[in-house]
């Protein structure tokens, strides 16, 4: 039985991670969750799932919920996140929060010697290096439920590092994938969160329409597989049926195929090195593909995509103060603040502001955000002044 600590239960993937725990209830328990603001999704959690430790993003909620389950302990805000993290009763720590909030919460439970499964991607695109003296100093393991890295993770199984020639990192093109530039000036926050084949969060919708997501993804694999970032490909492939791929010295291509569901990389994630039996209710069917196809990306239509190459090579501050500035840019336009090219405006205005500063503590981590954060807001002042 494995004892999962899971924070964003009630986030897309947190959610499904808890279907996959239902799937198997002699195989996993949820010894604790977070779930934010989002009272009435944990209460339905509570419903189908027993759990020792709850935290959530207001003291109020935490004081009313304590004494309708008085069986569980609560915690509230981001001290109530490292609490769990620091438990000693769980084996493996879901982290599936979105933002630079998931970071400190990972470096956490990794320093108490917990192994992590990793959807919050922000904790190695802000603090990778870290994250990797950590994981070594402690002896545990990171396991990738990203869909794409989940997909190179399992091409790699059998295989060596020194044997791979390149990492291939697929990407749909997201919601305005055959949108020109001029169409993009006025489109809409509905119409970026309808994403033609994955039900996402809205903050990881709107990073995967302006390809942000995919800059993120490639800073990721970098951190995750060791991998230089000249040997990270993107490729645009609009049917998400192939989840990413590697390539080998020996030019043969290893794929992870599959159907747009994120319970598959997350039981992966779960299970590794075993494969379990998963219900989904659409598995992918090769038979009904009208075919594949694959194409380079335009870094002048897709701006970011360039950008977190840049910042990922250069490396400090650069990604944190990026992240960071995205974030609120990205929640400006889901508020209707701001045009949606404005966010990429942003985010490349806020790095090309900083000076290159090294990160060797999680202060320096901080600072940088605080730097990306306020440089956005004040960006975002001056249009709505």
């Amino acid at each position: 039985m494995k004892r999962l600590m899971l924070l964003g239960a009630s986030g897309s993937i947190g959610t499904q991670t808890i279907d996959v725990v239902l799937q198997h209830p002699q195989d996993f328990v949820l010894v604790g969750i977070s779930v934010g603001h989002r009272i009435d999704v944990l209460k339905q959690i509570l419903s189908k799932v027993q759990v020792k430790y709850v935290c959530v993003a207001e003291k109020q909620d935490r004081q009313v919920l304590e004494a309708q389950y008085p069986d569980i302990t609560f915690y509230d805000g981001d001290e109530g996140l490292l609490a769990l993290a620091k438990k000693d009763e769980y084996d493996l720590l879901v982290n599936a929060l979105v933002g630079f909030v998931g970071f400190l919460p990972t470096l956490h439970a990794i320093e108490s010697g917990h192994s992590i499964a990793l959807a919050n991607k922000e904790t190695l695109v802000v603090g990778g290096e870290l994250i990797k003296k950590a994981i070594q100093k402690h002896h545990v393991s990171l396991y990738p439920i990203d869909s794409e890295h989940s997909a190179i993770f399992q091409a790699l199984q059998g295989n060596k590092n020194y044997q791979i020639k390149r990492l291939i990192i697929t990407a749909s093109g997201g919601s305005f994938r055959k949108l020109s530039r001029d169409d993009l000036k006025d489109v809409t926050v509905s119409q970026a969160l309808a994403h033609p084949n994955w039900t996402m969060g809205a903050k990881i919708t709107i990073d995967s329409a302006d390809m942000m997501n995919k800059g993120f993804e490639v800073i990721e694999a970098h951190y995750l597989f060791d991998i230089d970032y000249d040997d990270i490909d993107v490729v645009m492939h609009p049917e998400s049926v192939v989840h990413s791929m590697v390539e080998y010295v020996d030019h043969s291509i290893i794929a992870q195929l599959g159907a747009p569901d994120m319970r598959v990389p997350i039981q992966y994630a779960l299970t590794w090195p075993d494969r379990y039996p998963l219900h989904l209710e659409k598995p992918l069917d090769l038979t009904q593909l009208s075919g594949l196809h694959f194409d380079k990306p335009d870094t002048d239509r897709f701006p970011l995509l360039a950008l977190a190459y840049k910042a990922g090579k250069k490396g400090g501050n650069l990604p944190a103060v990026m992240n960071a500035a995205n974030e609120v840019a990205n929640a400006a336009f889901r508020e209707e603040k701001i045009p949606f090219l404005m966010i990429e405006d942003i985010v490349i205005s806020a790095v090309n502001s900083v000076g290159y500063q090294p990160i060797e503590t999680v202060q320096d981590l901080i600072d940088a955000n605080e730097y990306g954060r306020k440089f956005a807001l004040q960006q975002i002042e001056g249009v709505n002044e």
